[in-house]
């Protein structure tokens, strides 16, 4: 089963494709911070090692996996085609 981790920043680059802007995710689990690359978070998502989720607003929403033009990216369920949810947070320290 899968470990459950809330991203709550994200670390951006400087290109303007969102689909390959967010380099890195992370949070805060029982206290303790955690950060990896978008790489390494799709491939633990793809090898049911980790699931994610965001929760803006009151909002919960998983982060899957997307393609777009053979790039993968994550994106929230709830983002349809863009993930602006993921882009909307916070930079991670």
């Amino acid at each position: 089963m899968a470990i459950e981790l809330q991203i709550s920043c994200i670390n951006k680059s400087d290109r303007t494709n969102a689909y390959e802007r967010i380099t890195h995710v992370g949070g805060v689990q029982n206290g303790s911070r955690w950060k990896q690359r978008q790489a390494e978070a799709i491939k633990n998502i793809e090898d049911k090692k980790y699931s994610f989720y965001t929760s803006v607003g009151g909002h919960v929403r998983n982060v899957v996996v997307a393609s777009r033009n053979g790039v993968k990216y994550l994106k929230t369920e709830a983002d349809r085609d863009t993930p602006d949810n993921l882009l909307s947070l916070p930079e991670c320290p």
